[in-house]
């Protein structure tokens, strides 16, 4: 089990919404190529990358900003926020974006997701992001009128690599993990899941740690990491120990 730090871009600036609220802003730096550097250098394997004002426009905004973190960086990035067609999509993994996370295209324009899929297989996953059980989109700020269970089974046949579940009620909250929402979805599909939203210390990551058995891949964090209730390193020490 891997945990992915969130290096979240808005404004040029690395920064943390609460909730997803697009006015809720913290930053945590003026540099997120450093912020990714910083995270490397603690030992993260995996970094996870969101284009906040690609997430709220539709259309990429910091492909440059991203392409220069990629580059500062030797480990792999997974990139989501305002990818929509499969031009975008190509053009973030030549910047060096390792793999694409989709999430609004991939609930509207399923004709759209496949063909995406098709083009980049192994390299698109699916961000499902809930509040109290509801799919969202755009941003978090509308409802798609679906469940995770709804989507999953079409999503997987369609060519989805890998799985993101975000508990919105839960994200930047440090209020810990929806595990029965987690345990639902790990029992809907075999590909890799990763859980966002509630990680805020080292207990979470150890309640966490068993449904790597299950399919869990990762848990991303990003508030936490950023005001220190959860020692990134001391984390990653102890996943390793548990090899």
């Amino acid at each position: 089990m891997n945990i992915f730090p969130a290096v979240d871009i808005k404004d040029g600036k690395c920064v943390r919404l609460r909730q997803g609220v697009e006015d809720q802003v913290t930053v945590f730096s003026d540099d997120p190529s450093a912020m990714a550097r910083q995270w490397e250098g603690m030992g993260a394997r995996w970094l996870h990358v969101i284009d906040l004002d690609g997430a709220f426009s539709g259309t990429p905004r910091n492909m440059e900003l991203i392409r220069t973190l990629c580059a500062g960086v030797s480990i792999p990035v997974q990139l989501g926020g305002g990818v929509r067609s499969v031009e975008v999509a190509g053009k973030y993994l030549q910047a060096g974006v390792t793999r694409l996370i989709i999430g609004t295209m991939a609930l509207e324009d399923p004709k759209l997701f496949r063909e995406l899929c098709a083009a980049f297989p192994g390299r698109i996953g699916v961000s499902l992001d809930a509040r109290d059980g509801r799919l969202k989109t755009k941003g978090w700020v509308e409802d798609a009128g679906k469940t995770v269970a709804d989507v999953v089974p079409e999503l997987e046949e369609a060519g989805a690599a890998f799985f993101i579940y975000t508990d919105i009620s839960r994200d930047g909250m440090q209020s810990g993990v929806n595990i029965p929402a987690l345990e639902a979805l790990l029992d809907l599909t075999d590909r890799p899941v990763l859980i966002a939203g509630g990680i805020s210390t080292l207990a979470d990551v150890q309640v966490v740690f068993p449904l790597s058995r299950k399919g869990l891949d990762g848990v991303i964090t990003g508030k936490a990491i950023y005001a220190g209730s959860l020692d990134l390193k001391e984390a990653l020490d102890w996943l390793a120990a548990q090899d």
